[in-house]
């Protein structure tokens, strides 16, 4: 990993509201506009890298921005496309030297639908969760992203779109937990929401936790129109316990009750992603436990192939398995959709481009650590609860 700066930097413009940025130029004698204009060209996804790129600005005022803010707080170190161009993953280097990963999913037109640009973004730099299957979970937690590095990948993005295309869908389910920087993810919700910025609806932006219930209930308070998402991956304790260790915190009945009051309080349909492992978690046994928690409740569920990640024993479920427990599913009225995975020759998997950045772990390890999942999910298969402990960074 790169050397890290002792000394913090600016703070990112882009993490600044109008009103905020207002502030700051009326102190210096400047007019409101002069706001406007700022955040206008932080978000055209015009080619500027600093201040002192806009025309509209005096040069003083702008190095005076320059020397106060940042123009961005990420770096793209790699963009990779795969599917014709239809993917791409880009690697986001920040100034401590951490990296981050955001991707852009374009979907055509339709007969039926519009085209739609969804981007998938980070909220962390690592993750303390750890699920097993998961590359962001074998780096390991580094640190809360600020509001401005959550919304400088949206910027990137959009200076990558193709003309005429928009942004239509952003998903909080790239490296790390949304719920464990609540405040920061509300915030850069608020500003990709916000008019004079993204003015993206509410209703195409969803937030993904893997069950941090005291988020969920801070969430069903404020009652946000987004989309609340959950890692459900499995409807057995036993079994969630070792896919989403947090579980040994909060099980899954628990996640499943408040994500239930959380549809009741906002009238938003809760979506319930499953991971799809084979020969783990993808048996009648195991659909049938999904349904029977889910019954009745304003739910979707969609079922996703696993990605293969080098350090798990596990490969996804088999088509016609994934179909199979699908059928189960909405035999119980539980609407169901079966993800297709985009990128897969990129390691478009959240923390896959990281993982291979940050170098391969030693033979020795990952054999160990395929042994102790193997021993791990035959023992939550046989029904056995997990003794291990919550991982640490995950908030009681």
């Amino acid at each position: 990993m790169a050397d890290r700066p002792m000394a913090d930097p600016p703070p990112g413009l882009s993490g600044l509201s109008t009103a905020e940025l207002t502030t700051w130029f009326e102190a210096r004698g400047e007019p409101a506009y002069r706001a406007r204009q700022v955040v206008t060209a932080l978000w055209s996804g015009g080619t500027s890298t600093h201040a002192g790129d806009l025309t509209t600005l005096p040069r003083p005022l702008a190095a005076a921005l320059d020397e106060a803010f940042r123009w961005t707080t990420v770096a793209d170190e790699a963009v990779i496309a795969s599917d014709g161009g239809q993917t791409e993953k880009t690697l986001h280097r920040l100034s401590d030297g951490a990296a981050i990963e955001s991707v852009l999913m374009r979907y055509p037109a339709t007969s039926g639908r519009r085209a739609r640009h969804t981007l998938c973004i980070s909220s962390q730099a690592g993750c303390a969760v750890g699920c097993p299957f998961c590359a962001t979970g074998e780096l390991g937690f580094e640190r809360d992203l600020t509001t401005a590095e959550i919304l400088d990948q949206v910027r990137s993005a959009i200076g990558r779109l193709h003309p005429g295309e928009r942004l239509t869908n952003i998903v909080f389910m790239g490296m790390g937990e949304p719920l464990l920087n609540l405040d920061r993810v509300l915030e850069s919700v608020a500003a990709l929401n916000d008019s004079d910025r993204l003015g993206l609806g509410a209703r195409h932006i969803t937030v993904s936790t893997s069950g941090v219930v005291p988020g969920i209930r801070r969430l069903t308070a404020l009652g946000p129109q987004f989309t609340l998402a959950i890692s459900i991956h499995a409807g057995r304790d036993a079994l969630r316990d070792v896919l989403v260790p947090l579980n040994r915190r909060w099980p899954v009945a628990e996640v499943a009750a408040a994500a239930r009051d959380h549809a009741r309080k906002t009238g938003r349909r809760v979506s319930y992603e499953v991971t799809m492992i084979g020969g783990v978690n993808d048996t009648d046994a195991d659909a049938d436990a999904l349904a029977n928690l889910l019954r009745g409740d304003l739910a979707h569920v969609n079922l996703i192939p696993m990605n293969p990640v080098a350090h798990t024993p596990w490969n996804a479920s088999p088509m016609p398995v994934i179909e199979r427990f699908a059928s189960r599913i909405r035999a119980a009225g539980i609407p169901v959709t079966i993800r297709r995975n985009r990128g897969v020759e990129i390691g478009a998997a959240c923390g896959q481009l990281a993982a291979e950045r940050a170098g391969a772990p030693a033979a020795p390890a990952v054999a160990w650590r395929r042994q102790r999942l193997e021993a791990a999910s035959a023992r939550a298969l046989r029904g056995e609860r997990s003794d291990e402990p919550v991982p640490a960074g995950v908030e009681a």
